[in-house]
């Protein structure tokens, strides 16, 4: 069975990125002017970037854009090369193709196409490259002047281009997967006044998947990555912070930007710990659960590129115990085994002796995601007091363990 997904950006099935604009030959504004080693034939990297041929997909945009065109050449227009070494820019974001294009009427026209390439200032993911294209067709019609974005879409594997240009939202098609909720699980607890064995062997499962699922990968920069987004993306703490409501009891301008400066501090400690880069789910959350009647386990939406600190996955989990104990004001028989259970398992199953220590920004951007009304409007102001209290603690101890959890309910 499949089911649709609202997909957070980027279009779906195809390989590469490209956008195609307008063209017109200008002086260069440069105190030295620029060499002229910018046209060169392209067939060879350009090819290499698509995965197939070239001429083959300039043949196929000219077809479609200019039916009846005669594509007379494509060349790759190559890097900054002024003598001034002092403004030099050595790299950009793409390698910008023009294809020479005689009309059917006889006029020739110039176009560019572009391409993304990966690089570490937020261009590592494939989808990050497909946002800047779909955001560049979406925007240079409000710039006076700017060159005119033609269309904009992908190479697909089998050389076939698929235009995104007169679209609307991105969609995603998945699997289904049946079972339950893990927040139902959670909201039974606190209805019964006790954790099961069924409860605690669940929360024992959930650890030993994250520790089978955290295996090394050796990617520097995607960690870097990660740790960046943990505080500065949309998704991560300031993001958070932002959606916040201005009169929130509890939640004060000044806490909030606290908290943040406090993260932020963080942020440096984390950076350089690049061997701590594992596979992570990204968003491993009581709502992103399923368990089936034969305790099963299946996952939904992995997210933010599923590669992080293993502390992420298991503190986006680990707050919800706190969050659904502090609204039934219950901890020991009931959210404190599952709590326990949970990370006994992680360490039965993985070696992993700083997880903890490094968990307190991890921590307070999942306390601030729960405390947040946008979420979850009807949380009591003591509630929201206790998570973003946690958090604080959290940040500011000289190294957090997990007994720090108990001053939570004390």
């Amino acid at each position: 069975m499949l089911h649709l997904r609202k997909m957070r950006a980027g279009p779906l099935l195809v390989s590469r990125t490209v956008v195609m604009t307008e063209t017109r030959t200008a002086t260069p504004r440069t105190a030295t002017p620029a060499r002229p080693t910018a046209a060169k034939p392209a067939e060879a990297n350009a090819s290499d970037a698509f995965g197939c041929s070239l001429q083959e997909v300039a043949k196929q945009l000219v077809s479609r854009h200019a039916p009846g065109a005669e594509l007379v050449s494509v060349r790759e227009l190559g890097a900054d090369t002024v003598d001034d070494g002092s403004t030099l820019k050595l790299i950009g974001y793409g390698r910008p193709l023009r294809l020479d294009v005689k009309l059917p009427t006889g006029e020739h026209v110039k176009w560019v196409l572009h391409t993304a390439t990966p690089n570490p200032f937020g261009h590592d993911r494939r989808a990050d490259r497909v946002a800047e294209m779909v955001l560049a067709y979406d925007t240079f019609r409000f710039i006076p002047s700017h060159t005119k974005a033609l269309d904009v879409g992908f190479v697909a594997d089998d050389g076939s281009l698929v235009s995104v240009a007169h679209t609307n939202e991105a969609y995603l098609i998945t699997t289904w997967a049946e079972g339950h909720i893990y927040a139902d699980e959670l909201r039974a607890v606190a209805t019964r006044g006790e954790a099961t064995e069924r409860d605690i062997a669940h929360a024992a499962r959930l650890g030993a998947y994250l520790a089978e699922l955290h295996q090394p990968l050796d990617d520097p920069h995607a960690y870097v990555r990660s740790v960046r987004d943990l505080v500065g993306s949309g998704e991560g703490i300031f993001g958070i912070v932002d959606g916040y409501p201005a009169d929130v009891q509890g939640a004060s301008a000044d806490r909030l930007q606290a908290i943040e400066q406090a993260a932020l501090a963080w942020r440096w400690k984390l950076k350089g710990r690049r061997e701590r880069l594992v596979r992570t789910h990204g968003d491993f959350h009581p709502f992103n659960l399923l368990f089936d009647d034969d305790s099963k386990l299946a996952l939904l939406d992995a997210s933010r590129g599923c590669a992080g600190d293993a502390a992420d996955d298991l503190m986006a989990l680990a707050i919800n115990y706190v969050f659904f104990g502090l609204q039934e004001n219950t901890w020991a028989g009931t959210y404190k085994p599952l709590w326990d259970a949970f990370f006994a398992a992680y360490r039965q199953g993985r070696r992993d002796d700083d997880v903890i220590a490094v968990a307190p920004p991890y921590l307070a951007w999942r306390a601030l995601v729960v405390a947040n009304p946008a979420w979850y409007p009807d949380l009591s102001p003591e509630v929201r007091e206790a998570l973003l209290a946690f958090a604080e603690r959290a940040l500011t101890a000289d190294r957090f363990t997990l007994a720090h959890v108990n001053e939570v309910f004390s």
